[in-house]
């Protein structure tokens, strides 16, 4: 007579996708000499970094793995994480470094109710929010993020808060934290304020600091766009 075993069942393994605003470090030659902006970044907003998902971009570099490994020390040294690479083969990496990342392959643009290749009908997609408005005023150490298109924040923008949009951000109190428009690659989005007092400001990864910005601008009405790759501010009264 076989004996018969019990057999405990097994809970089903749960994976989840999930989507997150990460900032991209591009590093460029010599790399001293970018260590030291970022270093000036940190004075002029310490707590920048911190908490972060950070992506290092290596496609303006050639480093080989022990000099990418070092680099990765000299941020950690600076409160910067990286969780992932990109721009450089994974195949010649050790498994020490933070993992490259797998890019999926780009879908071209259908219409809706359309047919794939295999001729199945494609469910149209619904259509996500092009803006996004925030009654409440945004308060320090609050972090407002909106890829898919415009911000407009009716109150004022707390020192410690940030605003991060894929296009233009309008505030209508106050700025007194970080603003940063364009954020997904959109050079010609703006951001508009009725009384400026940002510690950043920042179109499409290039930024200003208060530090960096003209006295007769502060705390006046201002618009902020870039021309020719370099950021702009210009009072609006």
């Amino acid at each position: 007579m076989t004996n018969a075993i019990a057999v405990r069942p097994q809970g089903a393994m749960r994976l989840h996708g999930r989507s997150l605003m990460t900032f991209v470090l591009t590093p460029t030659t010599p790399i001293t000499d970018w260590l030291t902006e970022i270093d000036k970044r940190r004075r002029t907003s310490p707590a920048f970094f911190v908490g972060r998902p950070i992506i290092l971009d290596l496609a303006a570099v050639s480093l080989n793995e022990s000099q990418i490994g070092e680099l990765i020390k000299e941020l950690d040294e600076r409160g910067i994480r990286v969780m992932a690479l990109e721009g450089t083969e994974d195949d010649r990496l050790g498994p020490s470094l933070p993992p490259v990342l797998k890019r999926g392959r780009a879908t071209g643009s259908e219409a809706p109710g359309s047919f794939s290749e295999k001729g199945a009908a494609r469910t149209p997609r619904r259509q996500e929010p092009s803006s996004l408005l925030i009654e409440n005023p945004v308060r320090s150490g609050q972090s407002i993020i909106f890829p898919n298109g415009d911000i407009t924040v009716l109150g004022s923008v707390a020192s410690g808060a940030e605003v991060v949009a894929g296009g233009s951000i309008h505030i209508y109190g106050t700025l007194r934290g970080r603003a940063m428009a364009g954020s997904m690659g959109n050079p010609r989005a703006r951001i508009f304020c009725s009384r400026n007092e940002a510690e950043l400001v920042s179109i499409d990864g290039y930024y200003r600091t208060a530090e960096e910005m003209d006295a007769s601008l502060r705390s006046r009405p201002a618009q902020c766009w870039l021309e020719n790759r370099v950021l702009a501010i210009a009072a609006l009264d």
